[in-house]
């Protein structure tokens, strides 16, 4: 996500308030099946993830409406679609956020707890929610290489994600050393700079690109 004049996330992010929050969401998720439908990411194999506040669903059934109607709009396949609970927003009601995954579930997405071990993302939602992916903190990725305690946590996380048969994604892999401990450990979907960086409203998986490139340098 960028703003208009390609703002940071966190810049927009800022802005968002009690009573704009559920427009924003929607905004935000119409926006992108739109953007991912004509960019042509299905044919890419791909999926499209997608980042929401649970504050801002105040009924799973109700709220999820306009985001079938623009996937069955754009002819994007809903079997495509991630949800990712976001970790800036506390939740206050899990009971409500259960009802939410349940609902995405059955409408048949995927559900993703963002930046575990960071924020509001803790191994008491992770134990509620079983999601069907986990993405670890970048603090923990950062300079892992060199950091023997980093290490040793992100092995028992991935041990821990083994037994939950829940996929563990490292983000902010910016170095070789980096992604090379990681895969060591035994971490086998990883996001971040040394793969490719984010671009405004274009699709990174392309022939020739950094993100194909290193495909075929790791084997991946």
């Amino acid at each position: 996500m960028r703003g208009l004049q390609k703002e940071s996330a966190g810049s927009i992010l800022s802005q968002v308030n009690a009573e704009n929050r559920y427009a924003f969401d929607q905004s935000c998720r119409v926006k992108a099946i739109e953007l991912a439908s004509r960019l042509g990411l299905v044919a890419t194999g791909a999926k499209l993830s997608i980042n929401f506040m649970p504050g801002a669903v105040y009924s799973p059934a109700a709220c999820i409406q306009l985001t079938l109607r623009m996937a069955a709009t754009m002819r994007f396949s809903t079997d495509r679609l991630i949800f990712e609970i976001t970790e800036v927003e506390e939740v206050t009601d899990r009971k409500h956020l259960l009802e939410i995954v349940e609902e995405y579930r059955r409408q048949g997405f995927q559900v993703v707890l963002d930046d575990l071990g960071s924020g509001y993302s803790g191994l008491n939602l992770l134990a509620e929610l079983t999601p069907d992916l986990v993405k670890m903190d970048m603090d923990l990725t950062r300079k892992i290489d060199s950091r023997p305690v980093a290490q040793a946590i992100v092995r028992k996380l991935v041990e821990l994600c083994d037994g939950l048969q829940v996929d563990l994604v490292a983000e902010g892999v910016e170095t070789e050393a980096e992604y090379d401990v990681l895969r060591g450990i035994g971490v086998r979907l990883m996001q971040g700079y040394l793969l490719a960086r984010p671009e405004f409203e274009h699709l990174l998986i392309r022939p020739g690109n950094t993100v194909t490139r290193h495909r075929r340098r790791w084997g991946l």
